[in-house]
């Protein structure tokens, strides 16, 4: 019998963006907006209780599967969601995630905070910040792309 066990943990990412919170805030809370950083969602109802749901991996590979809840939003300020993620019919972990979106000279300081339980050893508090870090700078190159366009329209 495998060793079951728990690990709880804590990570911090903060990043600055040349847009304003509004700006970063549509991107966190449009589906399409959204799709162009992070997994296009197979469900996306943006409000308080409200789900977003994806399912997805490599061809060939295990299905990953993001099922979150929002429990808090404050529009253009702050988006708190609770979410599991399974890796196929196994639950590797469960967080409580907190973006904050503050007002910074350059446009949006994001404050992205993750409480989770890593279980079993599937899945490691290094491991999601890695992969959290990597979808956050697409997040700015998105906006990026958005700012130029703007500028040259």
């Amino acid at each position: 019998m495998n060793k079951r066990f728990a690990i709880h943990d804590t990570f911090v990412i903060e990043k600055a963006y040349n847009a304003p919170p509004e700006r970063v805030f549509i991107a966190w809370s449009d589906p399409e907006a959204k799709a162009k950083w992070f997994p296009k969602a197979d469900e996306f109802n943006f409000r308080v209780d409200g789900r977003e749901y994806s399912q997805g991996g490599p061809k060939g590979g295990p299905i990953f599967t993001f099922d979150a809840c929002y429990q808090e939003i404050v529009p253009d300020q702050r988006i708190v969601y609770s979410y599991t993620m399974d890796l196929d019919e196994r639950r590797i972990s469960v967080s409580v995630t907190t973006a904050e979106f503050k007002h910074a000279e350059s446009g949006t300081q994001l404050i992205y905070t993750e409480q989770g339980v890593f279980l079993d050893g599937h899945d490691t508090v290094a491991q999601r910040e890695h992969g959290t870090k990597i979808m956050l700078d697409k997040l700015g190159e998105e906006l990026m792309k958005e700012s130029t366009v703007e500028k040259n329209q």
